[in-house]
């Protein structure tokens, strides 16, 4: 078992690397079989005319998607330690787990421990592929953990916590206990509209769209990606 969860671990992101070059057109189509190390196997994921109708991914990327997925994690299914374990890599000086965590839970919309292939490939539609406001209701969700459509200033400063955690001391060196709360202070001042200690989703967008630093720093996993 532990053989299988490393195996799937270093093939998933592998995988992600790969799917970076290929949306980004620096991965030549007719190399990206092997850059995944698949199998002449043809995989057909259950419902692939309905996947290419809610994704941005045309058929053939999502077919290749698919192989590497199930090729690379036979079980269909990411748990929380595999996803946490390659996120983390991305950023070795710094503690990822619990931004991970809320970027695990962002994906696994059916809430049952796991990210099934529709599950992945539907949320890296959205953050590599989709619109601004997309993207921007994607990352309000990241951000509104108890999912009740607001986002209260406890979830934001429990965010952006984990990102400084996430980044770690060669980024931040001189960082000092409160300057996640006074980011947090900063934001609720340009999104609370009303003052009513809460950020709506239009709030949220509206913010975001007016100002350009507030747009990056909601961004940061489509950044990683």
């Amino acid at each position: 078992m532990a053989g299988c969860t490393c195996r799937c671990r270093q093939g998933l992101l592998k995988l992600i690397q790969s799917l970076q070059r290929l949306v980004s057109g620096s991965l030549a189509k007719d190399k990206i079989d092997d850059e995944l190390e698949m199998t002449t196997v043809c995989y057909r994921p259950e419902g692939l005319d309905q996947l290419e109708a809610q994704t941005n991914f045309s058929k053939q990327e999502l077919q290749i998607l698919y192989r590497g997925f199930k090729n690379e994690c036979p079980s269909g299914v990411v748990d929380e330690d595999t996803f946490k374990h390659i996120y983390a890599q991305f950023f070795p000086h710094g503690d990822a787990s619990m931004y991970a965590h809320y970027l695990f839970n962002a994906f696994d919309t059916t809430n049952n421990g796991s990210i099934k292939f529709k599950d992945f490939v539907v949320g890296l539609s959205t953050l590599l592929r989709g619109s601004m406001r997309e993207k921007l209701e994607w990352t309000f969700y990241l951000y509104d953990i108890n999912r009740d459509g607001y986002i209260n200033r406890e979830e934001m400063t429990e965010i952006v916590r984990a990102i400084y955690d996430m980044m770690g001391k060669y980024t931040y060196p001189a960082l000092k206990g409160d300057v996640p709360q006074q980011h947090v202070d900063a934001f609720f001042q340009k999104m609370d509209k009303n003052k009513d200690g809460v950020v709506t989703l239009e709030e949220f967008i509206m913010a975001c769209q007016e100002d350009e630093t507030m747009m990056r720093s909601m961004q940061l996993f489509e950044n990683v990606m």
